[in-house]
């Protein structure tokens, strides 16, 4: 189902719960939702659309990738840049990695690992950072 997006600041800063088994179901809203605002919009995290749980979904190239419980285990290459976000108007600096290594468990709840560059490794730092209750 295509979810509201959540603007309010106080809820996205709030930390994300792990995800269970029983939350799979979240991919849908998430994969909805994202194909919703596909023209302003290539990752989102579930606190986004009011789910307070660590899942994020991220546009690699042409695959929508959910992501449960996600944790950037290795990072290299650090830079700074800057960032928009749906739930918040403008840009805004931050530092990003270049390389990222992400394990996270997929919409099977199979433990995955993915090695990211560039803009992906940039979409999935971000929305990492919604699930840890960091506002760019």
């Amino acid at each position: 189902m295509i979810k509201p997006i959540i603007e309010d600041q106080q809820l996205l800063a709030t930390k994300s719960t792990p995800v269970t088994k029983t939350d799979l179901s979240l991919a849908n809203d998430l994969i909805e939702t994202l194909n919703a605002h596909q023209a302003e919009c290539v990752g989102m995290a579930a606190n986004m659309i009011g789910v307070n749980k660590n899942a994020i979904i991220a546009r690699i190239g042409p695959f929508n990738v959910v992501m449960f419980n996600p944790q950037i285990i290795t990072k290299s290459h650090p830079y700074q840049t800057t960032e928009g976000c749906l739930s918040l108007s403008g840009t805004r600096p931050t530092k990003r990695y270049k390389q990222i290594t992400v394990k996270f468990r997929n919409q099977n709840w199979q433990v995955q690992t993915l090695e990211l560059t560039d803009f992906a490794a940039e979409i999935v730092q971000h929305e990492i950072d919604h699930c840890n209750g960091i506002i760019i």
